[in-house]
């Protein structure tokens, strides 16, 4: 378990050892992208072990935290258990609020004037908020079972209970704006789509409409242009401007009404 990253959230007793595995992760702004790690805590009656995979690393900021807080470290190896998960779920909130300010902007660009096709980049950031509930979702049940208990973990359960709570507070907030931030992928994406739609059908409508303009004057210039040897004012003197003005005419009444109904 400790040997191996990519452990999902899970809480697991071997004899006395409690061993906690949980995600960490950061959200890039540059590349939408969010970065995961792993990190497993396993405490011990006297004694706290954390092994952590990937480039973050929340034990730091949880060692100058207990550093900072003589009373928290009363509590022993437990304390190091709530320093770890109060630092990654106060990332994963930071992560949340950064990605909810991504997509505020993509959600004004998808409903601009622009014409501008944003259905790989929802698709993107659809991806990585799969990834941040990948993480997030089964570290509640995680949570919540340390503020149960279990066998030798009672104990320790009352006294650091009420910081844990926080901590699946925070957890249960962020959990819900993760959801939330999925549902409105689906939305935008859904907006998206139907944006596209209009603007093919809006560009149908243009192609059509110059399609009926030029009809005219091609079915009239294809008529004459048989060359049958009795046709109407063939010999007429004015036939020829005639027929150049009859077809401008037609054309511009049709461009006329297209452009009134919104065609052009």
């Amino acid at each position: 378990m400790s040997l191996h990253g990519r452990q999902r959230p899970k809480r697991e007793r071997f004899g006395d050892v409690l061993a906690v595995a949980l995600k960490t992760l950061r959200y890039v702004e540059e590349e939408t992208a969010v970065e995961t790690g792993d990190v497993m805590v396993f405490v011990g009656p006297r004694s706290v072990l954390t092994v952590s995979h990937g480039t973050i690393d929340p034990c730091t900021e949880a060692a100058r935290r207990l550093d900072t807080d003589p009373d928290m470290l009363s509590h022993g190896p437990w304390a190091v258990l709530h320093a770890v998960l109060d630092v990654a779920v106060d990332a994963y909130s930071e992560a949340a609020r950064r990605v909810r300010a991504t997509l505020n902007r993509l959600e004004d660009e998808v409903f601009s004037t622009s014409r501008v096709d944003h259905t790989e980049r929802i698709y993107s950031l659809k991806r990585e908020v799969g990834e941040f509930r990948d993480a997030v979702q089964p570290l509640v049940p995680v949570v919540q079972g340390l503020l149960s208990g279990g066998p030798g973990e009672k104990d320790h359960q009352s006294k650091i209970a009420p910081y844990i709570r926080d901590v699946a507070d925070h957890l249960h907030r962020t959990d819900i704006e993760v959801r939330t931030l999925d549902e409105l992928l689906d939305s935008v994406l859904g907006a998206q789509q139907a944006r596209v739609g209009t603007w093919q059908n809006d560009d149908m409508r243009c192609i059509s409409a110059w399609a009926a303009i030029f009809a005219i004057p091609t079915m009239v210039a294809g008529v004459y242009g048989m060359n049958f040897e009795h046709m109407p004012e063939l010999g007429w003197t004015y036939g020829y401007p005639l027929a150049v003005g009859l077809m401008a005419l037609a054309a511009g009444a049709l461009y006329r009404a297209f452009r009134r109904n919104g065609w052009l």
